[in-house]
């Protein structure tokens, strides 16, 4: 009968196996059997329970030690574990750092495949699917985190806001949060899309894109949702504007005498004051103009050999490539700041902080390889968008059943 040990297994002695609970350690007596020559077993002995039971840790601990280590360092989560529950004294921290790897692994191996673009259907299948829900507003951003050979490799990190659900505007809004290494994670596109797809979304509803304008961010949002507006962050905009206006600041007042007089601070701070007005209405062509124009002023005056001078004409001109490449995803952000529409990623500074920098960078002495970085952070957001325990329970169905209950 099927769940029954055959009768030509015998009894060869008794084992224990440990299992690691929240209450401490148990030990479960194991018989180790021995079948008969005529049975087709590959090994000469087998251990039931060894069978049944393929992870020495219980789902609750697991959870838990998981849970407090995406949050706090492994040896502050060890101390903790060790004050609150009965766990082992030999608990240490890179036993956490393996139990947390391992379960980033397994939710890695549930993301789908890589996608180029994940658009589907035609335009007459979108105007037959019933009306979405609110806009959502996609921020991106990244940060930096110290690498173990001493160099900082770069993490990017992203924040999604729904406006609100029909039927339900009087909720709050459905904010979820994401991150990877960046040059480390191969399916970057598809770990946005399913947080898309999390908070519902929908081949018609509207999505809007906030980035700094970096190639290998804009190229993570393309091809995601016909609906897509695709905006270059006024936050990052406005920072490198204010860095030109603190290099003009250092000019100069007049460099020459006579006719061959020429004013320099003035004319350079007024210029710029002009282009931020330019890019604030989204005029990119007379930007560009005023750019051009100060460069050749600012080259009327290289034969001083002035270091401020040359300073700010090489500023300029990587303000100019920034906003020549940009220039599409520029848009008049004082007509969307009047009607309350985000122009901005100072959402997202927040989720930098909040993700990667708390973790991994501010304060923090430890230092972290690639691999080890983005499987933290695929726990850390799970933890963070309230979502850890709902992936215990679609891996151990009966893993807080009245929590599952009560939903």
């Amino acid at each position: 009968m099927a769940g029954q040990l055959p009768e030509d297994l015998g009894d060869l002695h008794h084992g224990t196996v440990t299992m690691k609970t929240v209450f401490g350690k148990m030990k479960i007596k194991s018989p180790r059997l021995r079948p008969c020559c005529c049975a087709s077993y590959q090994s000469k002995s087998l251990s039931p329970l060894t069978a049944a039971l393929p992870e020495r840790t219980t789902p609750e601990l697991l959870c838990l030690e998981t849970k407090w280590a995406a949050q706090v360092s492994y040896q502050i989560t060890q101390r903790m574990l060790q004050d609150v529950l009965p766990v082992d004294e030999n608990l240490n921290a890179m036993t956490i750092r393996n139990h947390l790897l391992k379960t980033a692994q397994r939710v890695e191996n549930q993301l789908g495949e890589e996608r180029f673009s994940y658009i589907e259907g035609c335009q007459l299948q979108r105007d037959e699917l019933p009306s979405p829900n609110g806009p959502l507003i996609v921020g991106i951003d990244g940060g930096y985190v110290r690498g173990r050979d001493g160099n900082c490799f770069e993490a990017i990190a992203g924040k999604s806001i729904l406006s609100f659900r029909r039927g339900e505007e009087g909720n709050d809004p459905s904010i979820k949060c994401f991150a990877f290494v960046q040059n480390h994670d191969d399916k970057p596109k598809r770990r946005l899309h399913e947080l898309l797809k999390s908070q519902g979304l929908q081949a018609n509803q509207q999505i809007t894109f906030l980035s700094d304008g970096g190639d290998d961010v804009r190229n993570l949002q393309r091809y995601m949702s016909p609906q897509a507006e695709h905006l270059l962050d006024w936050f990052h905009l406005t920072m490198r504007l204010t860095v030109l206006k603190q290099t003009a600041k250092g000019l100069p007042i007049k460099l020459g005498d006579g006719e061959q007089e020429i004013k320099l601070q003035e004319p350079a701070l007024a210029a710029l004051k002009s282009i931020k007005w330019y890019l604030w209405h989204g005029n990119v062509y007379q930007a560009l103009e005023h750019l051009e124009n100060l460069q050749m002023d600012l080259e009327g005056a290289w034969e001083f050999a002035n270091p401020p001078v040359q300073k700010l004409l090489k500023t300029i001109g990587e303000f100019h490539t920034y906003i020549s490449r940009n220039r599409n995803f520029i848009v008049n952000y004082g007509e969307r700041y009047r009607h309350g529409e985000r122009i901005s990623t100072a959402f997202v500074e927040s989720t930098v902080n909040q993700v990667i920098d708390k973790r991994m960078s501010k304060k923090q002495q430890m230092r972290w390889t690639p691999f080890g970085a983005h499987q933290l952070l695929q726990v850390r957001t799970k933890v963070l968008n309230d979502e850890w325990e709902a992936t215990f329970r679609s891996w151990y169905p009966q893993f807080h059943p009245e929590l599952q209950k009560a939903a």
